[in-house]
Formats: C-alpha cells, structure tokens, sequence
C-alpha cells in the first residue's frame, strides 16, 4: 500500500487516534499527533518513535484556532505541507433530553465538529497542488437512534454532512474526504465511561452478526487505506465499520 508522507492525526492520545498514529508511522509516514491531554499524545509519540518513526506532537484544543494555528506553523517549519489529515479528536456525553444543557451542547458541539472545520480548513490551505486526503472519525450513532444521545448523535450527524459537501468542494483541489462511522469500540474512554463492561456493550455485541465490539486497530486499518493515494478514486464516502451493527 502507498502511504502518504506527512499526516496530522487529531485526538491521538488514546484509543482509535493513536492505533492510527501507529499504524501510518510503521509504515513510514511523518506523523504529526495532536491531543488536548497532553501526557496521552507524549505516550502516542513515544510508541510511534519506538516503531523508528518520525513523529511529533502537540498539546492542542482543536476548538481553539490558535492553537491549531501554533501547531500547523511548526510542523512546516519542521516537514513541509501535510498531505494528509485525519480528524479523530471528539468528546461524548449522554444524557436524557430533560438533562440537556447549552454547556453539553456547546461543549461537544465545540470539539466535534467546530474543531473538525478549523483544523480542516487548517489543513487543506497547505496541501500542494497534489492534493491530499482528509479522513473523518465519526460514528453509526449519526443515522442510528440511541437514547440519551441527541446531541453526540447530532454531532456526528453534522460531521456526515460536512463530509459529503467537503468532498464536492474540495474535490476540485485534487482533495479528498470521507468518512469512517465506527460502531462501539473498546478504548481507554469507553472503560473510564464505564461502557466496555456494561449492559450496553452485552446488548451491542448480541446485536451484532460478528458477536464482538470493535477494536481500534478495527477503525485504523480503514483509515490508513483512505489517507493513502491507494484509495485515490473514493471520496465523499462514509463507511460504517461496526462488525455489522445496524
């Protein structure tokens, strides 16, 4: 598989992020990793590094324009134009309607897709006439109803949505966006949330025709294909990986 030279991968310190960061850097790719918890994105570096690879990171809200402004100038400085973006940071938080407050809203509303927009636009403004690849991390909660998930589901409705008008937009660039909407995956957030041993994931896994949740290697192996140019011909797609949840 070709593999592109200079990616930034977004929401790295953990979980689907870093199994990406991972999987690009072992396979030669510079990788820039951006994170908001800033001893998690060191980690990620750390076990890219030990891989041999080229990597650097970054401490950055991606809800903050200047961060991710710091954070794009210095890997110029250090590497040249990226030609690849993968936007994996977002946060979630359930609750029922009643409970619903304009700092949950504003609060993933900000990360989720506010902090997708900035660091795309970031992003595309330095790739070359070459164009580039930008992935998307969403969700199957975006076309599936789950309670107490109006606005993550909202969220990541949006994030289809912008995929999809993205594509059509930038595809003239030579740039191309899709989407990947994972189903439940096991990662250090679901164990802190207190869902990768519950009821729910019991449920999940008895609904699902491969009887198992997802893996973040799972969600990485897809993306690593969409950021490479071996997937030159797909754009404003959204894959649903979910071992067959529906």
């Amino acid at each position: 598989m070709k593999l592109p030279a200079r990616v930034i991968v977004t929401g790295a310190a953990q979980g689907i992020g870093r199994a990406v960061a991972l999987r690009l850097a072992a396979r030669g790719t510079h990788v820039a990793v951006w994170d908001v918890q800033a001893e998690g994105v060191e980690e990620t570096a750390k076990q890219c590094r030990a891989q041999g690879a080229m990597v650097r990171a970054w401490t950055v809200d991606v809800a903050d324009p200047d961060q991710i402004a710091a954070a794009v100038a210095d890997f110029v400085r250090a590497w040249g134009e990226p030609d690849g973006l993968v936007n994996n940071a977002g946060i979630y938080e359930f609750a029922p309607l009643e409970n619903v407050s304009e700092e949950l809203f504003h609060k993933q509303f900000n990360v989720n897709v506010l902090g997708l927009i900035l660091a795309t636009q970031a992003g595309v403004k330095l790739f070359d006439s070459a164009g580039g690849s930008i992935v998307n991390v969403s969700s199957v909660v975006s076309t599936l109803g789950f309670p107490n998930a109006s606005v993550y589901s909202g969220t990541k409705g949006a994030v289809d949505s912008i995929t999809r008008s993205l594509a059509k937009e930038l595809g003239p660039r030579g740039i191309r966006v899709n989407a990947i909407n994972p189903g439940m995956v096991e990662t250090e957030g679901t164990h802190t949330a207190g869902i990768a041993e519950s009821e729910m994931r019991q449920q999940v896994e008895a609904q699902t025709p491969l009887r198992r949740i997802g893996q973040p290697q799972d969600i990485a192996t897809l993306a690593t294909f969409l950021a490479s140019p071996d997937s030159s011909w797909v754009t404003g797609e959204t894959f649903v990986v979910s071992g067959g949840f529906r």
